[in-house]
């Protein structure tokens, strides 16, 4: 089975900032994820630009190979130094691995990285480290299938502080929680938003610090294929439809037209579900041997809603989706478990949508923007335009 790492990160701000002090990079070339958090010494303004120099500046570094004791020198000499405190300073945790799960994880001053690991939360094996005067801890990664790796800033062990916590709340709480919360089918983005969420609650929605957590995970590759209008040629029908079913493990269709050609060249029924979970999202239908057959355009539109949100790191929404209509579970096989995308795009004019603010061109809009979210969330994406 062949794996792949996907990743995501969420994040509050201290409360009255409207800068976060952490920064969260990632950078996948080729087999390799390379992903940062760094948090800047304070808050606001000065810690923002020290994380945003330190993750941008190791994340490049690591990813291009270079040895992390230049990384770490590299930081040092470039960061400018604080006038109030004296220093320049900004902790870090990085992480660098292959697809097959084999990698390191540096820690500097963060909060010591969770190991999601079998369904429980373990520590790494740490190995001390002396670089340019500064402590490091290495960790070598050796991940197995749906594994998670969490980083976090120290806005995570501080929540609650002073309100619901006395002490905060300590990292093997933290542990506990994720281990009854945890599902091993979240993406590494519902996982991270699921820690943050928390956190933002034991503040009372007042975060007395930022507090970013970045997760890592790795899982079997899944491809979807998804089939938005019929193709201007209707002799290429049959053709269209053959591209569209191979090589896919979920196949998704939307658009009455589209529906119709997929049931005809299956010689399988096209039913329609008259239940409205929605009432702004148009019911699904139901194909033997494909996965999920919704409506087109409206349908289409409130997914490009649902991915905004998705994206947003700021967003605390949890990202599994348990709502019925088909933006919705369209949603969470696209979000949650794809890891590749194919769409099969028709360009024909749908005699349907005359006399309606729709043409092809809102479509191919659409379709564009869900593109580059969804690649926004770490997915490949392929357009296939006929």
């Amino acid at each position: 089975m062949e794996l792949c790492l996907e990743y995501g990160c969420t994040s509050v701000n201290k409360f009255g900032e409207e800068l976060c002090g952490d920064n969260v990079v990632g950078i996948v070339d080729g087999d390799y994820t390379t992903l940062v958090l760094a948090d800047g010494l304070g808050s606001g303004v000065k810690a923002n630009i020290l994380s945003t120099l330190t993750s941008k500046i190791l994340c490049t570094m690591a990813a291009n190979g270079i040895n992390i004791d230049e990384c770490v020198e590299t930081l040092i000499q470039t960061l400018p130094v604080c006038q109030v405190r004296g220093v320049a300073y900004s902790t870090f945790s990085l992480i660098h691995s292959n697809n097959e799960g084999k990698g390191f994880l540096y820690e500097f001053d963060n909060p010591q990285a969770i190991y999601y690991h079998k369904g429980k939360c373990i520590d790494f094996e740490r190995e001390k480290l002396e670089i340019c005067g500064k402590t490091v801890y290495k960790s070598e990664l050796n991940l197995e299938e749906n594994d998670v790796i969490l980083v976090m800033s120290d806005g995570t062990i501080h929540a609650g502080i002073g309100q619901i916590l006395n002490f905060g709340w300590e990292r093997k709480q933290i542990m506990e929680h994720l281990d009854r919360c945890i599902k091993p089918t979240m993406s590494a983005r519902a996982v991270a938003c699921l820690l943050t969420s928390a956190c933002n609650d034991l503040y009372l929605d007042k975060p007395g610090d930022d507090t970013t957590v970045a997760a890592v995970k790795i899982r079997p590759r899944l491809n979807v294929n998804i089939m938005v209008g019929p193709p201007v040629d209707k002799e290429k029908d049959n053709f269209y439809v053959e591209q569209f079913l191979d090589g896919a493990d979920k196949k998704v269709v939307c658009g009455g037209t589209s529906s119709q050609i997929v049931s005809r060249y299956l010689n399988k029924p096209l039913r329609t579900s008259f239940d409205f979970p929605d009432k702004d999202v148009p019911p699904i239908g139901f194909i033997e041997g494909i996965d999920l057959t919704t409506e087109g355009v409206l349908t289409l539109r409130r997914l490009l809603e649902l991915s905004e949100k998705y994206i947003s790191i700021n967003d605390l929404t949890p990202k599994t989706f348990t709502k019925q209509d088909g933006a919705s579970l369209l949603a969470n096989v696209l979000f949650e478990e794809a890891t590749h995308i194919k769409f099969f795009v028709g360009q024909s004019v749908n005699v349907a949508h005359q006399g309606l603010p729709i043409d092809i061109t809102m479509k191919m809009k659409l379709v564009e923007k869900l593109a580059d979210n969804m690649r926004a969330m770490g997915k490949t994406v392929i357009l296939n335009y006929d």
